[in-house]
This record gives structure tokens, sequence and C-alpha cells, in this order.
């Protein structure tokens, strides 16, 4: 089936937005992965805020300049350059339009999968309009983004002493793993808004983990736990870790995944790559019994990765998607 989508007017479908933030930053932890407390700091991080941030992380800082560089030379190609990687599906280049459900932000796109046995001709046509470079950094950037994510895992397998250690870590290592990585870009504006508009609406991230890598312009918030929204001072050599659904169901809801967006009111651009660390398609989740050793305690039912993924591709993005795989109380309040 083919879907013809109408053109979308950005100017008439991103609207202002009043963001109730705090006037003073909440200081956002920051993790040396260097540090022998690391895995100790990791966890509290994704108790209390369900991000953080990365220092020490051993990735070359010219590789990042390099590949910033080659993409910002994709999004300056003319649109009916760019329009041949698209619409994105959900791989490939995407403009102003987020995902199937209507939701559209002040942002273009491209989505890459990782997993070359799930090979994607919107991904193919996005290397055809870029140089050889390119598919380089990107290779070599993802093959970082995975050494970092399941570093990261392995921290929180030893730190929650989860057995094996590696149960958590191997879910992105292997072959099969449904990881993908995105760069959204938030073009420069001829006039500054009065207020804020959505650049990229309100959202938690389905996968296990994310790890997020920006240019120097701010526009990141996260949602903090009492509702309130903070800003995230961005910092261009560093890597800010978010926790995403289903690390929050194999944690049983320990950790959170946490609400964040994208805000614009500036002139300059803004650019950012995020890697989704997925778990192979098959994998099944669900809390973890070396956490929850007593069933009746788990918040929530058993899936596979795949289900999961097909149910939260057929929502609108601030959606809760967890809902409908939490195990019901078995009993009403009413009848009480």
């Amino acid at each position: 089936m083919v879907v013809v989508l109408q053109p979308v007017t950005l100017e008439s479908n991103v609207h202002p937005v009043n963001p109730k933030c705090k006037p003073s930053p909440v200081l956002i932890p920051a993790v040396d992965l260097t540090d022998p407390d690391a895995k100790t700091q990791i966890v509290k991080a994704c108790e209390e805020f369900g991000f953080f941030k990365v220092v020490n992380h051993g990735v070359r800082p010219d590789l990042l300049t390099q590949l910033e560089q080659e993409a910002n030379k994709f999004f300056a190609l003319s649109q009916s350059l760019k329009d041949k990687a698209g619409p994105a599906d959900p791989f490939g280049y995407g403009n102003k339009r987020i995902g199937p459900n209507g939701d559209v932000g002040w942002v273009e796109y491209i989505l890459l999968n990782v997993n070359l046995l799930l090979a994607s001709t919107k991904t193919a046509a996005v290397f055809r309009q870029t140089p050889a470079i390119f598919r380089e950094a990107v290779e070599e950037y993802m093959e970082e983004m995975k050494g970092i994510s399941s570093k990261v895992l392995e921290m929180v397998a030893k730190e929650l002493m989860i057995e094996p250690q590696e149960k958590l870590s191997e879910l992105v290592k292997v072959k099969e793993s449904d990881s993908c990585l995105r760069m959204n870009h938030y073009p420069e504006k001829d006039k500054t808004p009065a207020k804020e508009e959505i650049g990229f609406g309100e959202h938690t991230d389905p996968q296990l983990l994310s790890v997020l890598r920006s240019n120097d312009t701010e526009g990141l918030q996260i949602c903090l736990k009492d509702g309130t929204w903070v800003a995230v001072p961005p910092d261009h050599s560093s890597f800010f870790v978010i926790v995403g659904d289903t690390l929050q169901v194999m944690t049983n809801g320990r950790f959170k995944s946490v609400k964040h967006r994208v805000l614009t009111n500036t002139k300059r651009s803004r650019l950012s790559m995020i890697y989704f660390a997925g778990p192979p398609l098959t994998e099944k989740i669900a809390p973890l019994s070396c956490l929850v050793p007593n069933q009746e305690d788990c918040l929530y039912k058993e899936f596979t990765w795949s289900q999961y993924k097909s149910s939260a591709y057929k929502t609108k993005l601030g959606d809760y998607r967890l809902g409908l795989f939490e195990k019901q109380l078995p009993f009403s309040i009413s009848n009480v």
C-alpha cells in the first residue's frame, strides 16, 4: 500500500509552548567512565533522573568533528536531493513529520539502521547522496556508541548484581541487535520567535538506552519526577545517556524512562546524533527475575522487542506506550 502524504506547512503546525522550567539549572549527573565508582553513580542517576552525562568516554574528538561536518553537508543539500532519501519509512530522510501519526516539529532528520541483517533501501539512499567518507564515519561512530552503551549496561549489571553480568550488554553487542542512529537537524531561523517552539515534542525512547551527542546549541530539556522541565546545558565534547522504556521494564520500574524534548528559539542551527541501543527483535522483555524474585511483584507483562517496537510505532510521540504492557491490579479500588 502506498500512502500519499499531504505537504506539511511547518509554520501552521508547530505551536509556541510555555515550558514550566525551573529558574535555576538542575545539576545534571556527570559520570567519568574511568572512575572506579562509575557503576554506582550510573545506577543512582538512572534511578533519580533516567539521564546522565558521560565524560572520559574515549571517543576520538576528530571522529565527532568529522561526522558532524559530513552530516551538516548532507542537510545543506538541495531539498530535491534530500528528498531522494525519503520519506522516512521509518529509515531514511524525514522533514518536519515525526512518525506516521501526525506529529510535526521544526526538524529534519535521517534515521539509519545499524543491523545489516535488516537492510533498508532508504538507508542506502542516504548513503547514495553522500560521499564514502560519510558512511565510513557513520559506521565507526556506531561502533563507538555500541561500545559506550554496552559498557554502561555492564556497569549497571555489576552494580545491581545481575547474573550473568553480560545479560544486558549482550543485547546490544550481538549482531542481531536492533539498534539505529538518528541525526536531527534543527535549521536556523531568520527571525527568533517571541516564544519557544517545538523542535521535537516530548517523548520517551523505547529502546534500552539512547546515547546522545549534539553541537553547542541549546534546546534539549528533560522532565523531572515532579513534572518540571529543565534545560540541559549543551556540551559537544560529552555524551548524554537516556534510559529507555525497555530498560525500565527490565528493572521493574527501578529505572525510569525519562521524557525529553527539544525546543527551538535561536538563530543557530542545532545538530544532534542519537544512538538507540536496542535488543534483537525476538528478545523477550520482562522484569529480570534476579531483581524481582516474586513474580507477583512484576509490574509488566512479558513481550518481545518486536511487539513493543510495532506497538510504539502506532502511537503518537507523547503517548505513554508502556501502559498497554503494565500488569493490572488484581482488584479494583472502587470495590474496596
